[in-house]
Order: structure tokens, then C-alpha cells, then sequence
């Protein structure tokens, strides 16, 4: 099934990366795309500060940026998730929510509201679940969002003591015409310990016509796929969004079965290093996948690391194509370009690499199409006397980042 239909985001039968503050950047929502999801949210980003942000367009990393006047991105994207991005505000104000959605619709697949945040930085500004005592101002803040958005609202609750009220709330938001409505299972002053209300997602379910994306079930019914599935089928939910169990370990939307850490941890540090994600965000992330296994050399390394160096050398895997993109960026050129072709008689592949204005190719056809690429950005390397980075190859230290895997 298509994840949009047409210009809209399709939110039923889906599997969700939550939004999650400091987890949801590039990388992560990157690796979830890969291992199965179909959605992915960004972390919640106040209102106040995207105001702040220029559009750029960033033509070494081959993103999108929102930067504020000091260079610091906040928000970066890249076509790869274009239609499947949801962008999460925090806001109280509606003139505010149409402003950022304006900002940003052109480079997202969604806009999405938090009004279930339970954090005192967001109640105290009037968000997250500050909203869900106040009718009205959500009314007016899906209402002119749904009304001046070019793309589809959404907005996450948590649930309130009482089922009726939940209820009551839910087909007040629906009557905004948001495409969509998430359900955290559990009342705003409780914690992920408590116990996920699945018959207060399951009413809500029930009550509604738009699709319903049930949260809340890490940890305490979703480990593995087939919890997923349980949670769905215990929710009667349309979609599923996980927060807790993707923040340990991206690879939980596999239908095959999670990976092991290590090797999540070397996936996530190629875009990491692709896009250029800053340090302390990357190593944060690691972190939260190596959780239970801190106490292991790795994570010992890692806990005492104090620089992205340090991070890269333990965990990357450098490639010709990771040399030559950063070649790239020292020389402040686009980011390469593949043009890959099938021979349908025994399905081998070749690529074509552009950059500086420049085509290389391999002259070899090969088994796949990731080889494919990888020959021909040696070609190109190899063409402008660049060292390829890979073991046998004289020029290529022994102290390499990129060779502890």
C-alpha cells in the first residue's frame, strides 16, 4: 500500500516512528525508514524557535535546512523522506502553528501538533498537554491549521481519567478535520511504568471515523514485531507509533526480527557521518540503542568519548562512496550523484557517479546495485588521485576512522 495518495499522507494501517526530542533527528528517522517504517516524525520543535529559522538549501549534504542566524540548523531534511516526514510542533498559539506549517509544509509530508507532552517546559509555555483542559484553543489551532496548511494535520493526545472525556475530546479534534489523531495510552501525570490504558485507545478507536494511531505500548507489550501487532490488534487501532522501543533499537519495525546493537549502531553513524549530524545528538542516540550494554567496552568507549573522532573510529564503516562525498564537502561541491542501470538478462548493474560536472563509471557490470556504486566512486576517486579508503590501498592509514569494522 502507497504511503501517499497523491499529495496526501495516507495514516492507516501504518507502523510510526514517534516523535521523540533529541532521538527523531536525520539519522534515526533515517534508519527507521529503512528497517520498515512507513511514517516518521520529527521531534517536537517549539513554534517560537522555527520562527527563528531561514531556509537553506544545502547543496554539499544534499538537504534542507531551518537555521537560525548563528548557523545552527534545527530542522534538516533530505528528499530521501520527503513524503514520508511528519513534521511535530509545540504550540499554543494558532497564528503561530500557520506561520511554521508555512515555513516548513513544502519539504514535509505532515504537520502535527503535541498537545499530550507531559514535560513542564511544555506547560508551562501553554503546550503538550497543557492543551487538553482547553477545547477551544485546540479547536482554533487545528481549525486555521487544517484551513491555511497545504499539507495533512495531525495532533498526539494522552488520554484523560475519564474514558467519556477522552472520548469527547477525540471527536472534537476529528471535527476540525485533522487527517488523523495519536492516542498515547496513558494520563498525563503518569509515567512509561504505568501500566498503557489499550481499552482507552480501543474506545477512542471506536469512536472516531479518521484513523486512529495507538502509542504508549513500548516496553510493556511491544518488543518485537509480533508485539506490534498484538498492540494493534489490543487497541484496535488503525496504526501503530513507537517511541521507546525505536529509541533502543531503530531495527524494531523489521518484520524479520530486531538486529543486533552493533550492528544499528554502525547503520546509524553512515548518516550520521552522510549528514553531517552534530556530536553530541549522535552520541546521545548511540547511547539510547546501547543502553543495556554500556557497561561493555564499547559502551565504555563511547561514555567517555568527547568528540565525534572518537564515535566514527569505534562505530563507522568507511566506504569509497563515504570518501568521496567527503571529498565533496571539503571542496564544497554538491553531494555525488548515482545513475545506476539494470541488464535485465542476468540482472547485473552499472553506475554512473556526476560530480563537478564530471561523469565515472566502472566498466564492469556487478552483482548489485550498491557494488555498482561503490566502483564507481572508486573510479572517480582514483581519477583525482584521492585514496579510496579501502585496506589495500597504500595511501589509506592504518589509523583510519572508518577501519574498525
Amino acid at each position: 500500500m502507497s504511503v501517499a495518495m497523491g499529495n496526501r499522507l495516507n495514516y492507516s494501517n501504518k507502523l510510526i516512528l514517534a516523535p521523540m526530542v533529541r532521538i527523531g533527528t536525520l539519522p534515526t528517522r533515517l534508519l527507521a525508514l529503512d528497517y520498515g517504517a512507513d511514517i516518521v516524525y520529527g521531534e517536537e520543535l517549539i513554534d517560537f524557535k522555527m520562527l527563528q529559522c531561514k531556509r537553506v538549501e544545502n547543496k554539499i549534504l544534499g538537504t534542507v535546512d531551518f537555521v537560525l542566524s548563528s548557523g545552527q540548523p534545527v530542522f534538516r531534511t533530505c528528499a530521501r523522506e520527503r513524503d514520508r516526514v511528519v513534521f511535530q510542533m509545540g504550540t499554543a498559539d494558532p497564528q503561530r502553528a500557520v506561520q511554521v506549517a508555512k515555513l516548513v509544509q513544502n519539504d514535509v509530508a505532515g504537520i502535527d501538533v503535541n498537545m499530550g507532552c507531559p514535560k513542564e517546559f511544555s506547560i508551562k509555555g501553554g503546550m503538550g498537554a497543557a492543551l487538553l483542559t482547553k477545547p477551544d484553543k485546540i479547536r482554533e489551532i487545528l481549525c486555521s491549521l487544517v484551513k491555511e496548511s497545504s499539507k495533512p494535520v495531525t495532533c498526539k493526545i494522552r488520554i484523560l481519567p475519564k474514558v467519556e472525556d477522552t472520548i469527547q475530546l477525540a471527536k472534537l479534534i476529528e471535527s476540525t478535520g485533522v487527517s488523523a489523531l495519536a492516542v498515547h495510552g496513558r494520563l498525563r501525570d503518569e509515567r512509561p511504568r504505568h501500566k498503557v490504558h489499550c481499552d482507552y485507545i480501543k474506545a477512542v478507536a471506536e469512536s472516531v471515523s479518521i484513523p486512529l494511531i495507538a502509542n504508549g505500548g513500548s516496553d510493556d507489550i511491544i518488543d518485537s514485531y509480533e508485539g506490534i501487532k498484538k498492540f494493534k490488534e489490543m487497541t484496535g487501532a488503525s496504526s501503530v507509533m513507537i517511541a521507546r522501543e525505536a529509541q533502543w533499537n531503530p531495527s524494531i519495525f523489521r518484520r524479520e526480527g530486531k538486529l543486533e546493537e552493533h550492528e544499528v549502531c554502525k547503520a546509524y553513524v553512515k548518516y550520521a557521518v552522510d549528514y553531517d549530524n552534530p556530536y553530541q545528538n549522535s552520541k546521545y542516540c548511540l547511547q539510547q540503542i546501547l543502553h543495556e550494554k554500556m557497561e561493555t567496552p564499547q559502551g565504555q568507549a563511547l561514555m567517555h568519548s568527547e568528540s565525534a573522532r572518537d564515535i566514527w573510529k569505534d562505530y563507522s564503516e568507511k566506504t569509497p562512496k563515504s570518501h568521496l562525498i567527503e571529498w565533496c564537502r571539503r571542496k564544497g561541491l554538491p553531494v555525488p550523484h548515482y545513475q545506476t542501470e539494470e541488464r535485465l538478462k542476468d540482472r547485473h548493474f552499472k553506475s554512473v557517479v556526476l560530480v563537478d560536472g564530471e561523469k565515472y563509471s566502472s566498466s564492469f557490470w556487478e552483482k548489485s546495485k550498491r557494488f555498482a556504486e561503490q566502483s564507481a566512486a572508486v573510479v572517480c576517486l582514483r581519477s583525482l588521485g584521492v585514496s579510496d579508503g579501502r585496506k589495500e590501498d597504500p595511501h589509506c592509514s592504518q589509523k583510519s576512522l572508518w577501519q574498525i569494522f
